[in-house]
């Protein structure tokens, strides 16, 4: 009987292409039947066959069921002939790197004489079966919670040598050939042999990137930007499609854009516990797109910027779309809103700016400015706890080398959040050696801060700035009660996620579980509320004893300037 299906697996290997290689590789989720939120998802890629009498492959995924691959009691079944399947085909350029089912499934409908129901699993590039249930090795009874879908009982990793272009789920009666499984009972549903599918969460890699052409738009080319530029251009991308347009300014991310939802189906839908992006399609977004992005200059210092324009596809894979040096001319006055510079009027009857005095002795439109974290290995990237206080340190110096002192130094901070407006900071003052210290707010997100220098009062854009990053982790604490419980039993989480501004309608949370030492798997997706705070429950199905570790985490999200974190691990003891 072995046999029989490890031939049917290589049958259905037969012409698999091979894997691409290369030196570029994104990965992205995709989501199947139901999200980690336990929501309906679509099964893209699947397939359902079905051959014989009264054999069934049904998607009700839909209606918040499951891929049901079945045979009907009543029937007696021949060995061979009657098998319920559902296939997993992986388009190309693609790959599937790693692959996780929630799933049920029984045979409870029995054997007879070199004939027994089962189910199981298949990969392509490895004939055997996995997580399989074969009534005459002993499988009985149901095997996971049918009624409780998400369960950690159903979990079922696929191993990693049956990860493949491929994957097979199938019920059917096995043994020898012209023998037949019995007409007898089934299980509650009617069926002699039967598994649910009810998620899937697929990790799939792309090894190429996207291509960018014709590129224009008042951002690649004019001398000097203000207000909102716009940036057009030609993207493909023939596997996952175009995904993000990506903003640096002086090596630091400041913003991404989605470039086209694609009727919704390229929109990251979350959930997955390793930061990536989620979708519920294999090929989310478009595979060609004509493009125009705009670009909001004015949250830039004024002055020369190094600008980066990068395209992602859904895998994080990306192309250059545009690399150069702007100019910045806003006329901003430090600390507030867009103004037009004021004007004096000349001896010579032209108009020009009024500046104030001298900004430092001996200011200079040629000062260097340079600064570091104090904290760490004193460098320009910082990550530090929220609720910590942070000091950067600094010099301002003329050419030569000479000391700028009594000079005022402009601080702004622009939180990570898309959309974030930057915030005007005290201002530092050097001392006689042109050294400053500038003491941050306790209370800052990840994001960027600019230090900026201008030779004289008043003067419209600055002369020289010079930029540090700041990484915070997500915050958030995590309450079990109670501490110990039992089969049937039901502990409760709580806690509370820090920071400011939640997104709007709260953001996105995960809780994990773990015997202690083993990998962190979750379990549940929930929303915090307004003002972080966030509930749940669990209750156990299967008796101890045995103990479990719980924590809450927060994935990152381009809405909420706060980088991946973690709570607090608590343990709790089944009996």
């Amino acid at each position: 009987m072995q046999r029989m299906r490890m031939a049917v697996c290589l049958l259905c290997a037969a012409g698999c292409l091979a894997a691409a290689s290369g030196a570029v590789a994104g990965k992205y989720h995709v989501y199947s039947c139901r999200t980690p939120s336990g929501a309906a998802a679509p099964t893209d890629g699947w397939t359902g066959s079905a051959t014989g009498v009264s054999v069934v492959a049904e998607d009700k995924c839909e209606e918040g069921g499951a891929l049901v691959a079945g045979l009907r009691d009543g029937v007696s079944h021949p060995v061979g002939t009657d098998t319920a399947t559902w296939t997993l085909d992986v388009p190309a350029q693609e790959l599937l790197k790693e692959a996780s089912f929630w799933r049920a499934g029984n045979a409870e409908g029995g054997a007879a004489a070199n004939a027994t129901y089962e189910f199981w699993f298949a990969g392509p590039t490895q004939p055997e079966t996995f997580g399989g249930c074969v009534y005459v090795s002993g499988c009985m009874t149901t095997v996971g919670e049918p009624k409780t879908p998400l369960s950690p009982s159903n979990f079922l990793s696929v191993p990693t040598p049956n990860v493949g272009e491929h994957i097979y789920v199938n019920a059917s009666c096995g043994g020898l050939q012209t023998y037949k499984c019995p007409s007898g009972k089934g299980d509650a549903n009617g069926y002699a042999a039967v598994v649910y599918l009810y998620a899937a969460d697929l990790t799939l890699e792309q090894t190429s990137q996207p291509q960018v052409a014709k590129v224009g738009g008042e951002l690649a080319t004019a001398t000097k930007l203000s207000g909102t530029a716009d940036l057009s251009f030609e993207a493909t991308d023939p596997a996952s499609g175009v995904y993000q347009a990506v903003f640096s300014v002086d090596g630091v991310e400041s913003g991404r854009t989605l470039i086209d939802e694609n009727g919704g189906h390229c929109r990251d839908v979350g959930g997955a516990s390793d930061g990536l992006p989620a979708f519920l399609y294999l090929r989310p977004c478009a595979g060609s797109l004509s493009v125009d992005v705009p670009f909001d200059t004015t949250t830039l210092a004024d002055g020369a910027h190094h600008l980066l324009v990068t395209v992602t596809d859904a895998a994080g894979n990306s192309a250059v779309a545009l690399d150069r040096k702007i100019e910045v001319a806003n006329h901003l006055a430090t600390g507030s809103a867009q103004t037009p510079p004021p004007t004096q009027t000349t001896l010579g009857g032209q108009t020009g700016a009024a500046l104030g005095p001298p900004n430092g002795t001996p200011a200079s439109a040629a000062a260097s400015l340079s600064a570091h974290w104090v904290a760490g290995a004193h460098a320009a990237a910082l990550t530090a706890r929220l609720g910590s206080a942070h000091t950067l340190t600094g010099r301002l110096l003329a050419p030569g080398g000479t000391p700028i002192a009594g000079a005022v130094v402009q601080a702004q901070f622009l939180p990570s959040a898309l959309g974030a407006a930057a915030l005007a900071l005290a201002p530092a003052h050097t001392g006689a050696d042109g050294r400053f210290t500038l003491r941050v707010p306790a209370s800052l997100p990840s994001g960027r801060l600019t230090l900026a220098y201008s030779s004289h009062v008043g003067q419209p854009a600055p002369d020289v700035t010079a930029a540090l990053t700041l990484t915070v982790p997500a915050s958030l604490s995590l309450r079990v009660t109670p501490h110990s419980s039992h089969a049937g039993g039901t502990i409760r989480f709580a806690g509370t996620l820090h920071g400011a501004p939640l997104p709007r309608g709260g953001k996105q949370l995960v809780l994990e579980a773990r015997v202690p030492g083993g990998a962190w798997r979750q379990f549940r997706v929930l929303a915090s509320g307004a003002h972080g705070a966030y509930h749940a429950s669990y209750r156990f199905r299967l008796p101890g004893p045995v103990t479990y570790q719980f924590r809450a985490t927060c994935p990152h999200e381009a809405d909420f300037p706060f980088a991946s974190g973690s709570s607090n691990v608590v343990s709790v003891f089944e009996r």
